[in-house]
């Protein structure tokens, strides 16, 4: 049955998931429902299978899915709505696809202009020699999956000797090693075709890493950051230019580490960024006059207006 479009579309919300920020994701979830129903009929979906609702139907409902990470952040859930003709917020599945993985969105963004750390890719852990790593990158490296957010399975590490150690925890899987950037870390938030404010993160210890990020009071956000107004505008250039370099549309979450020098280092594209009234694109919003429940209408403004187009073309 067809939408009566007299009336604002109903938004189904997905949440949970099958990876480890599920909890994450149940908490983005319900912080958005919260929001959205002061503007739209809502309904909450706890996703814990890699398969879409039968129940859903693409001519009734516009898709919000905070599915962080694994299934619904890598392009597979996305993939599963284009075939299904559901519109939906947030980047298609290629993009999604490109920006899930490090490495790949580091190359195609550096392509353009904007630098990245050095950085070294594997997948057996037992292969790779930790005297070549140092000599190449030098003794300060960060080691993380290339395919996973929140930070999850981050080790900060000094030294053949630390590295050797994290290695042989490792099992088989997309990791890299980069040098470490010592500086200062940002985040901006893109909105469409706008940088919104730029967040610096403060982590007690210098490691911004999952704990770090969920644990209360265990770090420090300035918003908006405290920078020459050259760099602010330098930082969210490189933003809008990784954003657009990645295929990316409606909104997203681009990291940078500033080293002492002044030069900004790309890090990731978040594309589906925690959305919860305290996350850091809702404080990226808060500096260009964005509440949190006028945040998420605007997020969600594109896939109505996908889905309202979508409603008058002629059925086959």
């Amino acid at each position: 049955m067809k939408q009566d479009n007299t009336l604002p579309p109903k938004v189904t919300i997905l949440h949970g998931g099958i990876g480890p920020e599920r909890d994450v994701s149940l908490a983005s979830g319900k912080a958005l429902a919260e929001a959205l129903q002061l503007h739209y009929p809502v309904d909450l979906l706890d996703l814990n299978k890699a398969e879409l609702p039968p129940e859903l139907d693409p001519h009734e409902t516009v898709i919000f899915s905070v599915i962080h990470g694994t299934f619904g952040e890598d392009g597979s859930l996305q993939k599963m709505l284009e075939n299904k003709g559901f519109a939906y917020a947030g980047s298609d599945s290629a993009a999604s696809l490109l920006c899930m993985n490090k490495g790949k969105a580091k190359q195609v963004v550096g392509e353009m202009g904007v630098r990245g750390a050095e950085d070294f890719y594997f997948q057996d852990p037992s292969a790779v020699e930790p005297a070549e790593i140092v000599a190449s990158l030098g003794a300060d490296v960060i080691l993380k999956p290339t395919d996973q957010g929140s930070s999850v399975a981050l080790f900060v590490l000094h030294g053949e000797d630390e590295l050797r150690d994290a290695l042989a925890k490792l099992s088989p899987g997309n990791w890299m090693i980069e040098r470490r950037i010592m500086g200062r870390e940002f985040t901006v938030g893109v909105l469409g075709d706008m940088a919104m404010g730029i967040v610096e993160v403060i982590p007690q210890g210098g490691v911004y890493d999952y704990d770090r990020k969920y644990t209360p009071g265990s770090t420090e956000y300035k918003f908006p950051a405290i920078l020459p107004l050259h760099l602010e505008e330098k930082i969210k250039q490189l933003a809008m230019q990784s954003f657009s370099a990645c295929g990316c549309r409606d909104f997203a979450r681009v990291d940078f580490i500033v080293c002492a020098d002044g030069h900004p280092h790309f890090l990731e594209i978040n594309t589906l960024p925690g959305l919860t009234a305290t996350s850091l694109l809702p404080k990226s919003a808060s500096c260009s006059g964005y509440d949190f429940p006028g945040l998420v209408k605007r997020l969600v403004t594109p896939a109505i207006e996908r889905f309202s187009q979508l409603s008058l073309q002629p059925a086959a």
